[in-house]
């Protein structure tokens, strides 16, 4: 028997709201996971502009006119300790940075995403600069950011 006042909800009751549940969160999650990926991108971009302002510095004052590597660019504290070190997995943001032939005349940052595919993606693009301090985006082919930049890199960024 059930007493007129027994309160409470029904089994039913219980399940729409769990549906609901989960339709808010099949929608939701996607964005989420867009954002966190949009946002590693833009801390790569500003992490190689970083880079670019470092170099210039170096360059000027204790290189010697020569470009630095990202150790010594971290050794003069024109970096900070991780990006001086973001060369490996799991690197800065999702990304992993690399700067090739730093010399008298040239140097080339880049960076790729530790991984460029699936739901667990760090960033879809591949990013590098140069002396010239021009950024350039391409889609991402490998995690393993290029030694080279130029116009077969990709655009620049805002063009």
């Amino acid at each position: 028997m059930m007493n007129k006042n027994q309160k409470g909800f029904s089994l039913i009751e219980l399940l729409i709201v769990v549906a609901i549940i989960g339709i808010i969160a099949a929608i939701a999650i996607p964005n989420l996971l867009a954002s966190r990926r949009a946002a590693n991108e833009g801390s790569a971009q500003q992490s190689l502009r970083t880079i670019s302002s470092a170099e210039a510095t170096y360059y000027a004052t204790a290189g010697s006119s020569n470009y630095g590597t990202s150790a010594q660019l971290g050794g003069q504290s024109l970096v900070d300790s991780v990006l001086a070190t973001a060369t490996t997995s799991p690197g800065k943001s999702g990304y992993s940075f690399i700067i090739t032939g730093p010399s008298a005349t040239a140097f080339v940052a880049s960076a790729a995403p530790t991984t460029n595919s699936g739901v667990t993606a760090t960033g879809t693009r591949d990013f590098c600069i140069d002396e010239s301090g021009v950024l350039r985006a391409r889609a991402s082919s490998s995690t393993t950011p290029s030694a080279t930049c130029g116009a077969g890199f990709g655009n620049p960024i805002g063009n």
